[in-house]
């Protein structure tokens, strides 16, 4: 049978970088470009089929509507409005809540297989993660948001850049809200195993890097229109963590029960994810300054919330 992927939103930039990675991957057996623009979809899902025979046997559907999700093992849902430069994640939330709300009636007549994960990319990711989990789509713990997979990757690239090291080398997390209240959890950070904090004029250069980090999206939008080569590759890591069954630890947002005392709010955790989304939500040593940041990030996005719901 293999695995099926269905990208809601494939003909945009975000949804056809994710599929392009996904196909380099070669980890899924199908996927299905879904787009209000139908011509864009089956125009991006018909340039993949060109490259199936340098990359990956896979199969390629697209459509308008919603009929080509039936059978799918994973949903992402990448489509919204577009964050403006000088805008932030949460501005966003009331301009792009009720679209969303408007893909899961869709999806909600849609046959998903058993197991079937939901994959939320659309920002506020954390906001649209709380509403995709209370929809019942699937149970909650078969919803997860992109998070901070995205932020942390970034943050890596840019510390290896900065340092001079391998970017596979350098562990360093950001969880939280994936936005303005995110937090580096510096305390456990590590280029190679070592301390990162082992490294000369650390302290005053690492908060110039995640200052950066933070700013990034945003300056991508203002360079380019919008990000998506990272955004693609970090999609992928964790569909091919469902996909493949791995138990990855991975910072992606899901509704939280009690980690470090916070609940009743989707954010990023560790957290392994395996065929059916999550497995164990990983409560982090973090230092005391980090656990009061985290919560005062759960606090942010539960404002949002109230405002919404």
């Amino acid at each position: 049978m293999g695995f099926k992927v269905s990208i809601v939103g494939g003909g945009g930039r975000v949804g056809s970088d994710a599929a392009y990675a996904i196909q380099i991957g070669g980890k899924v057996r199908e996927i299905a470009l879904v787009d209000m623009n139908g011509d864009m979809a089956a125009g991006e899902a018909l340039d993949l089929r060109h490259g199936a025979a340098l990359t990956s046997n896979i199969k390629f559907t697209s459509a308008a509507d919603y009929g080509v999700v039936d059978g799918s093992d994973c949903v992402v849902i990448t489509a919204g409005l577009r964050r403006k430069p000088d805008e932030t994640r949460l501005e966003l939330v009331n301009r792009n809540v009720s679209l969303f709300k408007g893909i899961l009636d869709s999806l909600k007549q849609v046959k998903l297989n058993a197991g079937a994960t939901i994959l939320v990319v659309s920002n506020p990711v954390d906001i649209l993660t709380n509403l995709a989990a209370r929809a019942g789509i699937v149970p909650s713990s078969q919803v997860l948001g992109l998070g901070t997979v995205l932020d942390t990757c970034r943050f890596r690239s840019l510390l290896a850049d900065h340092f001079g090291v391998d970017a596979t080398d350098v562990q360093a997390l950001i969880l939280g809200e994936h936005g303005d209240s995110m937090v580096p959890i510096l305390s456990s950070a590590t280029i190679g195993g070592v301390p990162m904090a082992s490294i000369p004029g650390y302290s005053e250069q690492v908060q110039e890097v995640f200052d950066f980090t933070r700013k990034s999206g945003a300056e991508v939008i203002r360079l380019k229109g919008g990000a998506g080569r990272a955004v693609g590759v970090s999609i992928k890591e964790v569909v091919e963590a469902i996909a493949l069954d791995t138990d990855a630890l991975l910072p992606v947002s899901t509704i939280q029960n009690g980690a470090l005392g916070i609940s009743g709010i989707a954010l990023s955790m560790p957290t392994k994810v395996g065929r059916h989304g999550v497995v164990q939500v990983i409560e982090p040593a973090v230092s005391g300054e980090e656990k009061a940041a985290l919560h005062k990030s759960a606090e942010s996005l539960k404002s949002v919330m109230s405002q919404i719901s």
